[in-house]
């Protein structure tokens, strides 16, 4: 162990030492004010959903804190592999409200407010859980994308303290959560295309799970708690247009125009790439639904276009077993025909249609390049 992280465990121990000792010693007075922060979207992966806090301030005792539950730790050892495997811890961090806000304000992302409408007593016992959670370690979470986040553990400390499920889904809960997240990646297609086909089964159940921080905020207007409404009107912090600088490769016109490419080209090297290349993906994605705990990757029905048989191409190719390439190809197009009938209903029906289109020419063209010849006896 090196001196800087020795000095960062030393450091962060004090500070737990003191926020423990601090949720015991302050009574925060009557004028105390509780609320949810929903923070705006940004043109980062990790900022595409926005963020949620809570925030405590009481004039009266020079307190003005927020308690942020999406912390990470870049350093984590194996962070990608933990990241995929889905055992990274996240944890809540305690900042002061002008930091806070200032990162937003540099970021140039908005910062919406509801206060809650609770009793001194709850606000205090809120105040004492959030420094607890941070004194023990209880604040630390294994991330999973749906299930614990920074939203829903904000949900959960909140329903803790009211001492009752107060807090629920109650907006959008017949459309399911790809639907939910679609919108999200406007502007990021490769983003948009990447999560869509990396989601398998889950993502296609209704949305009944709070799980971002937009559908808190909404939701958050329609709780009752003790026979008023839980939060007061939404008030607005910081607001700024989510602008999305432009980009010559991550849009629609770069995709199409690739997949045009080996369709036009019509040169078995080039359709030998390409299915090896959907191979490839097929092989991850069936790697990581078995692989990582997210529950979102498993049951992948999208490996039915980008289908891990077609690896066996390497194999037919080498042993130049024409037979082989041709049932190959048959068995990929019936799965395509397969996953054409799975996804007509979905959302991203119309993002994975020029796969589908070009897989099927292909492998088409494949199937009649090795189809064997009947001879026509005269």
């Amino acid at each position: 162990m090196n001196i800087a992280s020795l000095k960062k465990i030393v450091l962060f121990a004090l500070l737990f030492s003191f926020l423990h000792s601090f949720s015991q010693s302050i009574e925060l007075s009557k004028d105390t004010q509780v609320s949810v922060l929903t923070c705006g979207t940004g043109n980062e992966s990790y900022s595409l959903f926005g963020h949620t806090a809570i925030r405590v301030r009481d004039t009266v005792n020079a307190i003005d804190v927020v308690y942020n539950y999406g912390a990470f730790d870049f350093n984590t050892p194996n962070f990608v592999m933990k990241f995929i495997k889905g055992d990274l811890q996240y944890f809540a961090v305690a900042h002061s409200y002008p930091d806070f806000i200032n990162q937003y304000q540099y970021e140039k992302r908005s910062v919406y407010e509801q206060e809650l409408n609770i009793p001194s007593s709850l606000k205090q016992k809120l105040f004492d859980n959030l420094n607890t959670s941070l004194a023990s370690g209880d604040s630390h979470y294994t991330y999973k994308f749906i299930d614990k986040n920074c939203t829903s553990m904000v949900v959960d400390i909140i329903n803790k303290t009211l001492d009752t499920t107060a807090i629920v889904k109650n907006t959008d809960t017949d459309i399911t959560y790809r639907t939910i997240l679609y919108p999200y990646f406007d502007n990021h297609f490769y983003e948009k295309l990447g999560t869509s086909i990396i989601f398998g089964k889950k993502v296609d159940g209704l949305g009944t799970q709070l799980f971002l921080p937009f559908e808190l905020q909404k939701s958050l207007k329609n709780v009752s708690f003790q026979n008023h409404p839980l939060a007061q009107e939404n008030k607005t912090i910081l607001e700024f247009e989510n602008k999305v600088p432009g980009s010559w490769w991550n849009n629609r016109y770069t995709y199409i125009l690739f997949l045009g490419f080996i369709v036009l080209i019509n040169k078995k090297s080039i359709d030998l790439f390409y299915l090896i290349l959907i191979a490839v993906i097929g092989i991850f994605f069936t790697f990581v639904g078995f692989y990582s705990s997210h529950l979102e990757l498993g049951y992948n029905y999208n490996i039915l276009l980008f289908n891990p048989t077609l690896a066996g191409l390497i194999y037919f190719y080498w042993t130049k077993n024409k037979k082989g390439i041709y049932n190959l190809a048959l068995f990929n197009i019936l799965t395509l025909v397969i996953y054409f009938f799975v996804v007509i209903n979905k959302v991203h029906f119309l993002l994975v249609l020029p796969l589908i289109i070009t897989n099927g020419i292909v492998l088409v063209r494949l199937a009649i390049q090795n189809k064997k010849r009947i001879p026509i006896i005269i």
